[in-house]
């Protein structure tokens, strides 16, 4: 076996590994994060021990790729501190009040549309948490919010595909230039709504009755000084994003840290001469952000690029092409793959898999696969971070959330996909 089949062969078992440990992570007792950082070095050292080229072409192929996931890590940290900040305030009061409703069909459509909404603004993964820390403040029985919680995962997951900052995988594919702002909300908004109303009709004809909603005590129902202001910021700022790409040409995280910079000058002379107002200010807010999950992220991404540098994805672009040729029938793949396989490592994939001059800017495979990767990953719950939220707050178990809401959500996720075909 020669060095190049060998580095290929060790990083594809590497790979495989790595990512069953992911996938198994609850079993083996293992935090996913550790799994991924690992599997990232390993296979990267791999290729640098084995490699036929210089140490110098290397080091400048690796720098490519780190600078390329940089912009979508610094991305998520930034929009995950303006979405904590907004949340210690308790900003977000205004959609508790709009949701507070005891008729079970209006809560779903409710809870479906906020969720929908406020994903294309925030992110899938962040409005999940909101909207299923909402419900449990609302809704006391767990068994009552289980088709609620499945719902908000759909709609979060829909919500997100069609805008750029919506969804990290649109996200990725935004920020590396296989798409663009108005031309992909423009061609994915319609098949994402179908994706949304074809499982919540499909709920709202089983579901009858009303919720015994929970009085939320006077301490829960305050907002904190400012939270208007920093709602209406925080939120103005993360749809400033792919304005001030459009205006500077500037990568998205320059907006997101022009965005970030504003609201924490603000919080810091709406609060700094109060010392009990200090948990509002963004230097301790920061220290809430999930940081497990954007190393996580990291990980990924950079295992990615080490089987994209490898040779291993073109040559599985290679085999997608030739086995199923049609594009659409690959993006139909992609999203079926990705309620399995998670669908930022998938995205990452076919980033390196169809390079730009074949595929341009916007092409129909960048918008199929936008859609598909995000809408995908609700047929099951461990297709999303959404899903996985869910399955983290509310201890909802596999087979649970596929009884209920596999099958809405895969005829919703193929009515949209179809809907794409029809209108291209």
């Amino acid at each position: 076996m020669d060095a190049n089949s060998l580095t290929y062969f060790l990083i594809l078992i590497l790979f495989i590994v790595g990512y069953s440990a992911v996938i198994f992570e609850h079993p083996l007792k293992i935090n996913k994060t550790g799994i991924a950082l690992l599997t990232a070095v390993l296979c990267w050292a791999v290729y640098f021990i084995y490699s036929p080229h210089s140490l110098k072409y290397d080091l400048e192929v690796f720098g490519g790729h780190v600078a390329d996931v940089s912009q979508i890590i610094f991305f998520l940290m930034g929009a995950m501190a303006l979405v904590e900040l907004i949340d210690s305030h308790r900003g977000f009061k205004i959609i508790t009040d709009f949701v507070h409703t005891r008729n079970k069909r209006t809560m779903l459509w409710l809870i479906t549309a906020v969720a929908f909404c406020l994903s294309s603004v925030l992110d899938n993964l962040t409005t999940t948490i909101l909207m299923i820390s909402l419900m449990r403040k609302l809704v006391p029985d767990r068994e009552e919010r289980l088709l609620l919680g499945c719902m908000v995962v759909i709609a979060a997951n829909a919500g997100g595909a069609w805008s750029p900052i919506g969804d990290v995988t649109t996200t990725m594919l935004w920020i590396n230039g296989q798409l663009t702002t108005l031309p992909v909300m423009k061609a994915l908004i319609l098949p994402s709504l179908v994706a949304i109303l074809i499982p919540v009709i499909w709920f709202t004809i089983s579901l009858k009755g009303k919720y015994s909603l929970r009085v939320l005590p006077a301490e829960e129902r305050r907002s904190e000084y400012g939270a208007g202001i920093v709602f209406a910021i925080g939120v103005a700022g993360l749809i400033f994003v792919p304005i001030f790409k459009a205006l500077t040409g500037l990568p998205p995280f320059m907006g997101i840290l022009l965005s970030l910079s504003v609201l924490w000058i603000v919080t810091d002379i709406l609060h700094y001469k109060e010392e009990k107002r200090h948990h509002l200010t963004l230097a301790h807010v920061l220290t809430r952000i999930d940081m497990s999950a954007v190393l996580f992220f990291l990980g990924i991404l950079l295992t990615i690029n080490a089987l994209e540098t490898a040779g291993i994805l073109q040559d599985l672009a290679h085999w997608l092409n030739d086995v199923v040729k049609n594009s659409s029938l690959i993006a139909l793949v992609l999203g079926l793959f990705s309620a399995i396989i998670d669908n930022v490592p998938l995205v990452a994939a076919t980033m390196g898999m169809y390079p730009l001059a074949s595929y341009p800017t916007d092409s129909s495979l960048w918008h199929m696969i936008a859609y598909a990767a995000g809408t995908g990953g609700s047929i099951l719950i461990i297709g999303s971070s959404s899903g996985v939220a869910l399955m983290g707050m509310e201890k909802i178990d596999f087979i649970s959330y596929f009884k209920k809401a596999a099958l809405p959500a895969l005829l919703g996720f193929l009515g949209g996909m179809g809907l794409y075909i029809l209108l291209n």
